[in-house]
């Protein structure tokens, strides 16, 4: 099959989705430009801060992608190509694009509040208790994660200084470590330019070139410093990351780096439309690969390929909280989504250009596979060896630098939730829990423990997890749209066949973990661990759902 063909297709696919189903649903909600954004009303110098279109789908395009649209469609590759494809169209279109443009539609009308104030106001106190403490503990496997594999991607010491494969791999990772810790004080630069109110193309140009400098220098002075090291700068950065005002840090690094992640795509596309690689991976492998089914397997791998939970939770944390205006919400939150396809598009190209089967573990990782196939492309092309490794290299440097990006988006929202279980106490008094530092240092602290006691004995469960998000953040769009009296029912399709594929998914770990404690090939500290986790997700979820349906099934008086 031609790559450009379905590269090609999909593209074209996106773009009439974008401007007719985007802007179909931005009419039946009531987007209204004029209308001032909690960015203005609600400005506090630190979490709500107006911010240029331009800047803030940086930030938000750099929150959502990271490695994800990349890891998924290769891992869910094993399904064939036809499926896959077809999930991240109909998904991304349908499902991932409405809820991130939803999420932060909802989240602006209700003064830049969280997705669980949004519950709260729309369903009840107990679904939004529930859903909070569930997405809280989702974000603090993913800070512990992405801070283990950051620190893991930036150690620059050898195990077997003999070893030149292992030498030659700890100083890729000291490069990458040094263009990211340098991306810091350019992204506080840059913050400031823009503060200034210094013209943004200009300001953009600068910033560019500097960036395209600190990779130089990571590529040419690597750091050379143990995981552990790593793992206390990680902490100690995203704690200040947290806290510190949105312009100065997070906003300006997001979308500093959103120009990676750019090239990358742009790069991609040259390759696939420059050589029009032969896609050999099958079309369709079978309904059942290697003990996974298609349903609900393919639909939860691919991920934020084609939705994810998580999107929702920076839709309405931190993104909403900077929206100049209303009518940038659509471009924001829907074509932001759409983008992010096409990488998953891209991706999914790439292991089918090297693979027959979807088995690419011989080749590497994801990212490796991703970085391999887009810089053989550019050899077929007649680039000398130094361009293709040039290419390779700053593949797998964005890859990478968008995992720390995550990161700190994740800590930042982890504090909000916090914040927001614990904003008052019973009699109206504030209460400390809710305190900017002290949430943001037990939300760091619960990761890090998290880390220690090793968060792979859980990480299986994160995809169900993560996908399960979004069933609360349709549902409380769809009951507040419905109490307002707009068009809810696009909702419903996604919202029952994510809670389906969801439940399905943790229900089937459940029974095989139990089958191997049963025939003595699964171990307490890991299957009996998830079996144990699994129950009380379920619980919150079906509460969460129950109370819902309520709302939304049930005779509501609709409100101005």
């Amino acid at each position: 099959m031609s790559g450009i063909a379905i590269l090609g297709v999909a593209i074209a696919v996106f773009l009439i989705a974008y401007v007719t189903y985007g802007s179909w649903l931005a009419k039946q909600w009531g987007v209204e430009p004029s209308r001032k954004t909690p960015a203005h009303t609600e400005e506090d110098g630190v979490d709500f801060v107006p911010a240029k279109a331009p800047i803030l789908l940086g930030h938000h395009f750099s929150s959502i992608a990271g490695a994800g649209p990349i890891n998924g469609p290769i891992q869910a590759a094993i399904f064939g190509w036809v499926p896959v494809l077809l999930w991240i169209v109909i998904g991304g279109i349908f499902f991932g694009a409405v809820q991130d443009f939803s999420s932060l539609f909802a989240s602006i009308r209700h003064k830049g509040k969280s997705l669980g104030e949004v519950i709260e106001e729309n369903i009840s106190t107990k679904a939004k208790v529930c859903f909070t403490v569930f997405a809280w503990l989702v974000l603090i496997l993913v800070v512990a994660a992405f801070a283990d594999i950051v620190a893991g991607t930036f150690a620059g010491v050898a195990a077997d200084p003999a070893d030149a494969a292992a030498v030659s791999a700890a100083n890729a990772n000291g490069s990458v470590a040094t263009a990211s810790m340098l991306f810091i004080p350019l992204a506080v630069m840059f913050g400031f330019m823009n503060r200034k109110n210094l013209n943004l193309l200009i300001s953009t140009v600068i910033g560019v070139v500097l960036l395209a400098v600190c990779i130089v220098a990571g590529l040419n002075f690597p750091l050379h410093v143990s995981k552990n090291v790593w793992l206390f700068i990680v902490f100690a950065y995203i704690f200040v990351a947290s806290v510190a005002p949105v312009w100065i840090l997070l906003q300006p690094r997001d979308y500093l780096n959103s120009f990676l992640l750019y090239f990358m795509i742009i790069a991609a596309i040259i390759g696939i439309f420059g050589t029009n690689p032969n896609v050999q991976l099958s079309a369709f492998t079978g309904w059942n690969i290697n003990g996974q089914t298609l349903f609900p397997f393919l639909f939860i791998t691919v991920a934020c390929g084609a939705v994810s939970g998580f999107h929702s939770l920076i839709s309405s944390g931190t993104t909403s909280k900077q929206l100049n205006s209303e009518k940038d919400a659509k471009l924001i939150g829907y074509g932001s989504m759409l983008i992010e396809c096409v990488l998953a598009v891209i991706a999914l190209v790439a292991v089918g250009y090297l693979t027959a089967d979807g088995a690419y573990t011989s080749i590497g990782t994801p990212p490796k596979v991703f970085a391999t196939a887009i810089s053989t492309f550019f050899a077929n092309m007649g680039m000398g060896d130094k361009a293709v490794s040039t290419v390779h290299t700053i593949i797998l440097l964005a890859i990478s630098a968008f995992a720390l990006t995550s990161l700190d988006t994740a800590t930042r929202l982890g504090r909000f939730l916090f914040q927001e279980l614990f904003a008052t106490k019973k009699d109206g008094s504030k209460n400390i829990l809710g305190n900017m530092y002290v949430a943001t240092i037990i939300t760091i602290a619960a990761a890090g423990l998290l880390t220690i006691a090793g968060y792979s004995k859980i990480w299986a469960l994160f995809g169900a997890c993560n996908q399960l998000v979004a069933v609360p953040a349709f549902l409380a769009v769809a009951c507040w749209l419905k109490k307002i009296g707009r068009n809810h029912k696009m909702f419903y399709f996604p919202m029952f066949f994510m809670l389906a594929a969801t439940l399905s998914s943790l229900v089937i770990t459940f029974i095989n973990n139990i089958k191997k404690l049963i025939d003595g090939t699964g171990t307490f500290l890991v299957e009996g661990l998830q079996d144990i986790l699994v129950v009380p997700i379920v619980v919150l979820a079906i509460i969460m759902v129950i109370d819902g349906f309520k709302v939304l099934f049930g005779k509501t008086k609709q409100q101005a």
